[in-house]
Parts: structure tokens; C-alpha cells; sequence
């Protein structure tokens, strides 16, 4: 695609942008609502194509992903504020053991778990061991010995790892 004002887009082709722009903005608790994501997002888009005047024309594919992020940034948030659930005044609550985890909670954290894992896995080797050593409970001296590397290499790797390993997280959706 170029920036070209002329070019006229095939709907089709708009569609394609948008969904691998949701696909990459949505996190994975929102996966099963990606299609109605892509439809409001289409909606928009349609509604700009059919205005008349120069500056209302899509000129770049850079546009449709804009639209596709907020689309799903818009969907994120009207989620967040329907957190309800419904309230039956007739029963009384439940009492809830302290000691069980919250399935949500435990839900969340495996997933998270994962992430890392992943990310981990992504990240070149000095820069894994040193995070790794880190997330045990490790400080920087005791990783320094076990990994026959001075102090200071290992605070460098622990810190550029673990900005790899926040960026990586946020790419997938994942907030600790």
C-alpha cells in the first residue's frame, strides 16, 4: 500500500489490515471477541469511505491499524466498566474460604506463567540465565557466582532482560 490519496480500497483488503491489527492488540481473554471487534472497526472505516471530501480518505495502511487498536482499546475499556455481576437480593452470600484461590486469580496467574515461559524462551541466553536467576529469588552477587560472571555483567543482562521480558509481556497482552 502507499500513501497515495488517489487509491481506492477494496473492502476486503481493509478487512485483512483491520484483523491482523485486532489480532495483535487483542489479549487473550478477548480472543473469543475478536470478530465483533473487526465488525465495529469495519463499521467505522465504511462510515469514513462514505463521506465525501479529501480528508476524510484512508490514504495509508498505517490508518487501519489505528482503527483496528482502538477499536479493541475501546472494547478493553467498555469491558472493565460492565464488570458487574448480577446481585439476587434473596440469597444470602456464600462464605468464602480464605484458602481458596480465586479461579479467575488462578486463571490469570497460569496464564502470565506461560507468558513468561515464552518470553523467556525468546530472550538470548546470558540475558535468560540472569532473569531466570533473578525470578528464583536470586540477588546479583549469588547469580554472579553460580554463573562465574562479574557483578557488573550480570546487573547489565538482568536489566536489559528484564525490560526484554516487560516489552515481551506487553506485546501479548500480559500486565503482572
Amino acid at each position: 500500500m502507499t500513501a497515495d490519496s488517489n487509491q481506492s480500497w477494496d473492502l476486503e483488503e481493509v478487512r485483512r489490515v483491520l484483523v491482523a491489527a485486532v489480532a495483535k492488540a487483542c489479549p487473550a481473554w478477548l480472543a473469543g471477541d475478536r470478530e465483533d471487534i473487526v465488525q465495529g472497526a469495519m463499521i467505522r472505516v465504511v462510515r469514513i469511505l462514505e463521506q465525501q471530501g479529501e480528508e476524510n480518505r484512508i490514504r495509508s495502511t498505517s490508518y487501519l491499524w489505528r482503527v483496528g487498536y482502538t477499536a479493541t482499546i475501546s472494547e478493553i475499556r467498555r469491558r472493565r466498566r460492565q464488570q458487574e455481576e448480577p446481585v439476587d437480593l434473596d440469597a444470602a452470600p456464600e462464605p468464602v474460604d480464605p484458602g481458596t484461590p480465586d479461579p479467575e486469580r488462578v486463571s490469570a496467574s497460569r496464564e502470565i506463567g506461560r507468558g513468561i515461559e515464552d518470553c523467556l524462551l525468546a530472550m538470548i541466553e546470558p540475558r535468560r540465565l540472569a532473569v531466570t536467576l533473578h525470578l528464583h529469588g536470586y540477588g546479583l552477587k549469588e547469580s554472579a557466582a553460580m554463573l562465574g560472571w562479574d557483578v557488573k555483567r550480570v546487573d547489565n543482562l538482568l536489566y536489559r532482560g528484564l525490560g526484554d521480558l516487560r516489552k515481551c509481556l506487553s506485546g501479548k497482552g500480559l500486565e503482572p
